[in-house]
């Protein structure tokens, strides 16, 4: 599996999870790092509790908040972070903050992934703090996650009573999710949408969103990769590219075998971007380029 510089690592999905980190109360110890366009590049670190990292901060309650979350061996450093903050900053005044949950995402995968709920579950008692601390409105809320992220910000999601206006699961992480009730799911917000970029292998394949896109089939090999982990990584490329110029457009499928195949010739519905008040449903196709822009 990739880490958060999408480089693979060996993994074993039978390797017993590490007790004393699950244990720690780890989502206590996650960073939550502010970027606005008054900070672009460097973070101000928000404090759960403190109100006063809120008021020294840039934050601005009446701006929009996307909310950023890595996978596994990922942290708030992690490229994923830097490519859709950067995006979003170029073409919109909003608050972004990253979560950066290394302590546990730096463990063994089984670890991380069993500690995935008590992240979103603190996440999104953070967020319902800081909208009540700081100021804000959860219709001006998207949550944005990558592999393992994906189904934190689905438990961070459902923690806030699927308030958040919008939720972005990209390549939600496979190994040990087909079937939990602790992935990401339609609760987690009023729109919550899919990107599927390596079904089957390191990403769940099966539609767990309103919308579900499948760029390429929605599999491995991605245009342009030469294995799984470059796939995986492909849905966050993706995404942070929609936010800056939103010039996918998925086309529907009427099953998941279209999708696979690329064969879906329904309604369209744009893929990625930056827009809080999209809807949608259905499963969704489409062809990209290998490369940047897509």
């Amino acid at each position: 599996m990739p880490d958060g510089d999408s480089v693979p690592h060996l993994v074993d999905l039978d390797e017993p999870a590490d007790e004393e980190v699950l244990n720690s109360r780890n989502g206590a110890n996650n960073q939550y790092w502010l970027f606005t366009r008054r900070n672009p590049t460097s973070h101000q670190i928000i404090t759960n509790g403190n109100a006063n990292s809120v008021r020294n901060s840039n934050y601005n309650g009446n701006l929009p908040l996307k909310v950023l979350v890595h996978g596994w061996n990922g942290n708030g450093n992690s490229e994923m972070n830097t490519l859709i903050t950067s995006a979003f900053l170029a073409v919109q005044d909003v608050n972004v903050i990253v979560v950066d949950w290394r302590s546990l995402a730096n463990s063994n995968y089984i670890s991380a992934a069993n500690g995935v709920p008590g992240v979103g579950q603190f996440l999104g008692n953070f967020l319902t703090w800081l909208i009540n601390t700081g100021g804000g409105n959860w219709n001006n809320v998207h949550l944005v996650g990558f592999s393992l992220g994906a189904h934190v910000v689905g438990n961070a999601g459902r923690t806030a009573g699927g308030r958040p206006r919008r939720v972005t699961g990209l390549d939600p992480a496979g190994p040990r999710w087909g079937g939990n009730s602790n992935a990401l799911n339609r609760n987690a917000g009023r729109y919550v949408e899919c990107i599927h970029t390596d079904g089957g292998l390191l990403g769940i394949f099966d539609p767990i969103g309103h919308a579900d896109f499948y760029p390429n089939g929605g599999r491995n090999r991605q245009p342009g990769c030469a294995h799984s982990a470059c796939s995986h990584s492909r849905a966050w490329q993706l995404f942070a590219s929609t936010v800056r110029t939103d010039h996918l457009t998925g086309r529907q499928c009427s099953n998941l075998n279209q999708a696979q195949n690329n064969q879906c010739t329904g309604s369209s519905l744009k893929m990625g971007n930056r827009n809080l008040s999209k809807s949608g449903s259905g499963l969704f196709g489409l062809t990209t380029r290998a490369s940047h822009p897509f």
